[in-house]
């Protein structure tokens, strides 16, 4: 089983690679041209086979449906400093002719109920094998540095209690989830306020 397992994931971690070395390039190209980037950095990984089992379990998936169903299989993660740095790094992937996005989930401004924000767009992308072309599915989630810290220790705990929250700690998570978002917005209303005064400075005397 193993060894079947190995096969079907070879396409998935090819798109691994591959989009991180893109995304990679991209923050290159803006940090040469406008000496800042809205990508800070880029992770990826494929799904572990036991996690890949549980969800099917979990969503009631059929094998023959797994490549269809589940659309995390390959997963990226794009950090952000800012907010805005978000919808900038979502416009940029629409515009992209390498994927065909399928689906956007703007859980940013629409946050889930445990308080958790990000950006998840889900997405067909070409991968070229021995025996031809194979279009799969992948998921990017882009989210600010704050955000990815809150839901790092979130699905650490959520691991540790299964899921079964005790009533206070949702409470407590939910109420550091806004604290964060709080001070994202903070970040960027500082940068603003500083954009604005370098800018005054710039201009031209009456």
């Amino acid at each position: 089983m193993r060894r079947d397992w190995d096969k079907l994931l070879i396409p998935y971690t090819q798109a691994v690679d591959e989009m991180k070395v893109k995304l990679r390039g991209i923050r290159a190209q803006f940090l040469k041209t406008e000496g800042r980037s809205p990508i800070e950095f880029v992770t990826g990984r494929v799904k572990p086979v036991s996690s890949i089992e549980e969800k099917m379990v979990r969503r009631h998936i059929q094998p023959e449906r797994l490549e269809l169903d589940m659309e995390d299989i390959a997963g990226l993660r794009i950090m952000c400093q800012f907010v805005d740095d978000i919808y900038q790094v979502v416009d940029l992937l629409r515009k992209r002719t390498d994927i065909n996005i399928l689906e956007e989930r703007d859980y940013v401004h629409n946050k889930k109920p445990s308080g958790y924000r990000s950006y998840h767009i889900v997405f067909e992308y070409p991968i070229q094998m021995l025996d031809g072309k194979k279009i799969i599915k992948a998921e990017i989630q882009v989210r600010t540095l704050a955000m990815n810290f809150w839901a790092t220790v979130e699905h650490s705990l959520n691991y540790k209690y299964s899921g079964e929250f005790p009533e206070e700690l949702s409470e407590r998570l939910r109420r550091s989830a806004e604290a964060a978002f709080k001070l994202d917005e903070e970040m960027s209303a500082i940068r603003n306020e500083l954009q604005e005064t370098n800018h005054e400075e710039y201009l031209p005397e009456k």
